[in-house]
């Protein structure tokens, strides 16, 4: 009798899911707009409202599983690992959101073809990111998970480096001081998002770690 009031696990990799289909959502989004300003394009509202409405969904998927994390009796991972993971992967579709919104903030009118390939960089970890947590629910996937891992860490450091090379070739040929600054800006806000993955990652790691 008792087992039938018993709090269920609830659906928490389903929503682990549909949260990491929103991040690479938004970062093919971030891509084409890094495109679009790549080509001289002027109207990027689209890509921005796009990203706008991701986010908002990425919100309502975090606020879901953390509402059903305060009700459920029985979790299906560690309490405080559910609330990192969901965490972190919000932290990744808000600063995808920053990086779109810093372009119509800063006026950008056009940008360089290191920043374009910053925002691909930024969509492949969001594709692993996307890959990995679709594994978390069983873990016999543990060994490709973290694959997985190794995966984003390694295009965070080509991010990073991609970001020092463009930032170096600013400084040296870019004239104008205003320019300069906002495209900087970009970069760093680009290579964060990957660093962000990696942060995901990290919390991955750690769930197969524990459960594995």
């Amino acid at each position: 009798m008792f087992g039938r009031f018993m709090p269920q696990e609830g659906r928490f990799f389903e929503l682990f899911n549909l949260h990491a289909n929103e991040i690479v959502a938004a970062a093919k989004e971030l891509v084409s707009l890094m495109r679009a300003l790549g080509e001289g394009a002027t109207d990027l509202r689209d890509h921005a409202n796009a990203i706008d409405a991701i986010e908002k969904r990425g919100d309502d998927y975090a606020r879901e599983t953390i509402q059903l994390l305060h009700k459920t009796f029985i979790t299906p991972l560690d309490r405080e690992e559910i609330h990192h993971l969901i965490s972190s992967l919000d932290d990744v579709l808000d600063l995808m959101q920053d990086a779109a919104e810093s372009v119509s903030l800063y006026d950008i009118k056009a940008v360089t073809p290191e920043a374009t390939q910053l925002a691909e960089i930024c969509l492949q970890c969001c594709e692993r990111v996307k890959s990995g947590v679709a594994l978390l629910s069983n873990m016999q996937n543990a060994a490709i998970i973290l694959k997985i891992c190794d995966e984003i860490d390694h295009l965070e450091s080509d991010a990073d480096r991609v970001m020092r090379s463009a930032i170096s070739k600013l400084f040296r040929t870019e004239r104008d001081a205003v320019k300069l600054i906002k495209l900087k800006a970009i970069y760093e806000l680009l290579e964060t998002v990957t660093d962000r993955c990696e942060d995901v990652a990290k919390v991955m790691q750690g769930i197969v770690i524990e459960n594995a």
